[in-house]
């Protein structure tokens, strides 16, 4: 029997790091989170216990990809020619998996290998899967990622993004689903990623050890409380547990419904032109992120509200700052952001002659 998992809510407080990793298991096309902070402030704890959360998927019963039975369109190279072979796919419940990466991984590990030997001799395709193949439809957490090999980042993003690996050796080539939760964590003072590969990441947080007293000796009674009985201590959270893990449930097939205006993409491009965020991947990040948490509220279209939580996430790690400057974005911020895009939008789309006669009512 597994040891128990603290209890991904009964973490106190760090709240936008809990929703940057509820939204990406909403939605793992938002491309991952980065989670920057000092030693201490629950990281990997909440990694561990979003994953014990989580709500059990079908998968294809021997297949090491993990496919899902349910969707052809994604299916491993093994699992599609069963398919064209009119087999049927048996059909197994499990759990999410969290797949640790060392930062000693090389490229073959993380990807996988193709046997060129199998494949001349006899003619088939042999493929040693890898981390990515452990990862799909799973949470594949890599602490301390600011010590990996860069190319081996650009790998696991590349995948996080596009939801497929792409083995190609010798003109021969095998492919299988990886859409997963890509969690990174690091410690700023251990040294900083490139600024390629912070942006890479969907979205980024900021986490420091909590100040208030009164929220300190509610972590230590709550870990306490763990430690001297980690069953019963979760069984006294099951029920918030449950809750949790089947809005997440819900949001994930409600998902593809949920819309969006014109007038919403503009809302998010100016919020992002208006904080002077280079490149594109912000605004596809925060409507990515707007919907899974529209998703998330039971929203049938995504709200302003929405756009701002999404923006709290997806904008502080791709401003431009200082060297060793922390850039830490608030609500309130971001909302007198959007307010002061709006009002130059609406002035900019007034008549010359409208404008002009707005400047003469003004008192000298």
């Amino acid at each position: 029997m597994a040891a128990p998992i603290f209890p991904f809510t009964a973490i106190v407080n760090q709240d936008k790091m809990k929703r940057a990793l509820v939204l990406n298991a909403i939605n793992p096309l938002i491309g991952g989170v980065l989670i920057r902070g000092e030693r201490g402030t629950a990281k990997s704890t909440a990694v561990r216990a979003l994953a014990a959360l989580l709500p059990e998927i079908n998968v294809v019963a021997d297949c090491p990809f993990s496919c899902n039975p349910y969707e052809k369109d994604r299916l491993c190279d093994n699992c599609r020619a069963r398919v064209a072979n009119d087999e049927e796919l048996p059909v197994a419940r499990r759990k999410v998996r969290l797949v640790d990466l060392p930062v000693s991984a090389t490229e073959d590990r993380v990807v996988g290998t193709l046997d060129i030997e199998t494949a001349i001799k006899k003619g088939e395709k042999k493929f040693e899967p890898g981390v990515l193949a452990a990862a799909n439809r799973g949470i594949l957490y890599v602490d301390e990622v600011n010590l990996l090999d860069d190319h081996v980042v650009d790998l696991l993003l590349d995948s996080a993004a596009m939801g497929v690996n792409v083995v190609e050796r010798e003109g021969i080539s095998f492919q299988h689903p990886a859409q997963f939760v890509l969690v990174g964590t690091m410690n700023p003072e251990e040294g900083e990623l490139r600024p390629q590969l912070l942006d890479r990441f969907g979205l980024s947080v900021e986490i420091r050890g909590i100040a208030d007293a009164e929220a300190r000796v509610e972590i230590i009674e709550r870990r306490l409380a763990f430690e001297q009985d980690p069953i019963g201590f979760c069984q006294e959270w099951s029920t918030a547990e449950a809750k949790l893990s089947s809005e997440i449930e819900s949001a994930r097939h409600a998902l593809h419904s949920v819309t969006h205006q014109q007038a919403d993409l503009y809302a998010i491009a100016e919020l992002s032109a208006g904080l002077e965020v280079d490149g594109h991947r912000a605004d596809l990040v925060i409507l990515k992120g707007a919907r899974a948490h529209a998703a998330f509220a039971s929203h049938t279209a995504i709200t302003e509200e929405d756009i701002l939580l999404a923006a709290e996430l997806a904008l502080p790690h791709r401003m431009k700052r200082k060297a060793f400057a922390d850039v830490e974005l608030r609500f309130e911020q971001l909302e007198k952001q959007l307010d002061k895009s709006k009002q130059g939008m609406a002035s900019q789309s007034q008549p010359k002659g409208e404008q002009s006669r707005d400047v003469k009512k003004k008192p000298v």
